[in-house]
């Protein structure tokens, strides 16, 4: 698909034309700061910079906090307490790093999402939209492994607990969940390669992100609306989008200061609300907790985990098939890693030819149960494994894979969906013009 059509960079000094010749990395800068968006953005399209500003964060204080943390068990817990108590603001530099992990993930389910309903994952998107989903995955080995660091009880037990599930794949379990802790079981060379690991993945994070970026800078922005900006001419194009800067940049940077203002009052005045308190306790391999369970952003799918058991007819029928290779723990393993493979083969299962939530009745219904089954499966997997909430976390695992593979495919054959505008620009006017007595109310200065 063509890109498009636009002014890209000229350079006009010699000392531009000079360097463009040889790096043109100025003119990247400036097509990249100046692509034309579409006009019709709405608020949710702001998470895309708060998500960067996190992993800035997350990179700049770990990169500090590293200085200061000592990977190895006999000393990993006193290391952080050292951070807390003795290093100058080494306090506040964890809160921020530890809080600004729950924000990352709260900008990323809320980018996920907001995809989910406009269909920004159709095509030509599809690309973007697996590569957004390979960020999620390395965000959640990231955090994984973060946690582990501090070496409390929940780092611990929670360490046992998930490597544990690589143990319950068929044949070459045993090996891998060795190859994974370094050892026959957490210990030390566990925390050391768990902390090599968390201090290399965002870095790599940050390569899938400049990918990613690119991907979408290549098939232009979806919209509210799902119509496609015109490609026609730099004229139609013109009225169907405005430049990135200074338009969405203020924007954007306007909605950044509300969310961290939220976020350091949280910092400052609640920082260990979202922590577990077994987890200020040092670890100790002979005392288990006695509810184990992970942060708040891994426990849907920890429940979607926790919801197969033995006793589910589906895992007896998978036992029997397979002749006993399929057990009820390695069922859970597929199931929870299946519920993220659902959610990135969207593309394919989505049959509707509509591609926003907008303009889709029926669906509209169906995505909002969707949003509250997340939560639903986030507050089942914080209870203990027991009567009603396993009966609870079983349905609504149920409904999160009935959702992709059942609903989505139906809905594109059944549903009828409400008529489109025919251009960004007869949406933006519908929104906008009749506040400003029927004038447009923004002029691109390219028109």
């Amino acid at each position: 698909m063509a890109g498009i059509p636009h002014d890209h960079y000229e350079p006009t000094t010699q000392g531009e034309k000079w360097l463009h010749r040889r790096l043109p990395i100025v003119g990247l800068l400036y097509n990249t700061i100046m692509i034309p968006t579409p006009k019709n953005l709405n608020w949710m399209w702001i998470w895309g910079i708060v998500l960067t500003f996190c992993l800035a964060l997350q990179i700049i204080t770990g990169i500090v906090l590293v200085m200061h943390y000592t990977p190895d068990t006999t000393l990993a817990f006193a290391s952080v307490e050292h951070i807390m108590r003795n290093v100058n603001g080494g306090f506040m530099l964890r809160y921020i790093h530890a809080n600004g992990a729950s924000l990352f993930f709260v900008a990323v389910y809320a980018h996920i999402f907001r995809g989910l309903y406009y269909g920004s994952y159709k095509e030509p998107r599809e690309i973007t939209w697996i590569i957004g989903i390979l960020i999620y995955v390395a965000m959640m080995a990231t955090a994984f492994m973060g946690y582990v660091l501090p070496w409390g009880q929940m780092s611990f037990w929670g360490a046992t607990v998930i490597t544990g599930l690589f143990g319950a794949i068929p044949f070459i379990g045993e090996t891998l969940q060795m190859w994974l802790l370094g050892g026959p079981a957490v210990d030390n060379y566990t925390l050391t390669r768990f902390f090599s690991l968390h201090y290399l993945l965002p870095f790599v994070i940050a390569a899938l992100v400049i990918v990613h970026i690119w991907a979408f800078h290549t098939t232009g922005n979806n919209n509210p609306t799902g119509v496609e900006v015109r490609r026609t001419s730099k004229e139609d194009a013109a009225k169907d989008t405005l430049p990135f800067w200074p338009y969405f940049v203020i924007k954007d940077l306007f909605a950044l200061g509300i969310v961290l203002a939220v976020f350091f009052a949280v910092v400052g005045f609640m920082p260990n609300f979202l922590g577990h308190p077994d987890n200020y306790i040092e670890a100790n391999p002979l005392a288990t907790p006695a509810h184990i369970v992970p942060e708040w952003y891994f426990l849907p799918f920890y429940a979607i985990l926790r919801a197969f058991t033995a006793d589910v007819w589906v895992v007896i029928a998978a036992d029997w098939i397979t002749g006993g290779i399929v057990d009820a723990k390695f069922f859970g393993v597929l199931a929870m890693f299946g519920a993220i493979i659902v959610m990135a083969l969207a593309p394919w299962l989505d049959t509707s030819s509509i591609r926003s939530g907008r303009y889709r009745p029926m669906f509209k219904w169906w995505f909002a149960l969707l949003v509250v089954d997340f939560f639903v499966l986030m507050w089942v997997g914080s209870m203990p494994a027991e009567e009603p909430y396993a009966t609870i976390s079983l349905i609504a695992s149920a409904y999160w894979f009935g959702y992709f593979l059942v609903v989505l495919p139906l809905l594109g054959v059944i549903e009828k969906p409400l008529s489109q505008p025919a251009t960004i620009e007869e949406d933006f006017n519908a929104h906008y013009a009749p506040n400003t007595g029927g004038a447009r109310p923004l002029v691109n200065p390219a028109e």
